[in-house]
Formats: structure tokens, sequence, C-alpha cells
């Protein structure tokens, strides 16, 4: 396979990674908006399973101490074709470059078990519709 299609799928992967924790992380604050200014979608039942099936697969790999398997897939393109890589999960990455950032694993888990506790909790202040039949 060409190298320049190698890190062309590489890119893809990052991007859908990004995606992926923007899908996350905005959702929550999407369903707690919803609530305030009365967004029905955020009440989508199916929506909010895909959205609580996402995070809680996160927070399981966090305690499982599991690097995502984007971030192993981006790395392996990378690595392939020379480009630079990082080790440590996608989010540490990002925050220490964004945010010059180092932080013990464990301060991941917790934010992340956290997050995911917020979550589940908005399940109890924004209920979902009920399934119709």
């Amino acid at each position: 396979m060409p190298l320049s299609l190698l890190l062309l799928l590489a890119d893809a992967i990052l991007i859908l990674h990004v995606l992926f924790v923007a899908f996350v992380v905005l959702g929550l604050f999407a369903v707690y908006a919803g609530y305030f200014l009365n967004w029905q979608w955020v009440r989508n039942r199916i929506f909010r399973i895909v959205h609580l099936c996402a995070i809680g697969y996160v927070v399981v790999q966090a305690w499982l101490g599991v690097v995502c398997p984007l971030t192993t897939w981006e790395m392996a393109l990378r690595a392939e074709v020379g480009a630079g890589t990082y080790s440590g999960s996608f989010i540490q990455h990002w925050l220490h470059s964004l945010l010059y950032l180092t932080l013990p694993e464990w301060v991941f888990v917790v934010v992340y078990t956290l997050f995911g506790s917020l979550v589940l909790a908005s399940w109890l202040v924004v209920k979902p519709h009920k399934r119709v039949r």
C-alpha cells in the first residue's frame, strides 16, 4: 500500500477519533442544555443509548488500562510510514500537546468515571422518551 495512502488512513482515523470525543463531550452538554431550552431531540432514546454506550466504553477502557483501539491503529499506520507517533491515550496526548499538562493515568480514570457518571445522571434528570409501540 502506498505510504501516502497509509498516512491518509491514519489522518482519517484521527478525524474519526476527534468526532467520537466531540460526540461524547458535546452530547452531554447538549442533553443538559436541551433540558433548559426544551429541545425534544435530546430525549431521543436511540441518541441517549448510543451516547451512554460511547462513554461507557471509554470508562471501561480506562478502568482496564487499555489504550483506545483508534489510537493504536492510528499510531501503527503512522509508524509504518515513519511519521511521528505518541504514546499513551489519545486524550492524554492532546491534553499534553494543547495544555502542556502531564497527569498520571489515575487522573484520567477519575475524570472519565466522573464524566460517565454525569452522563448516567442525565438519564435521571433529562429522561429519554419512553419507547412508542
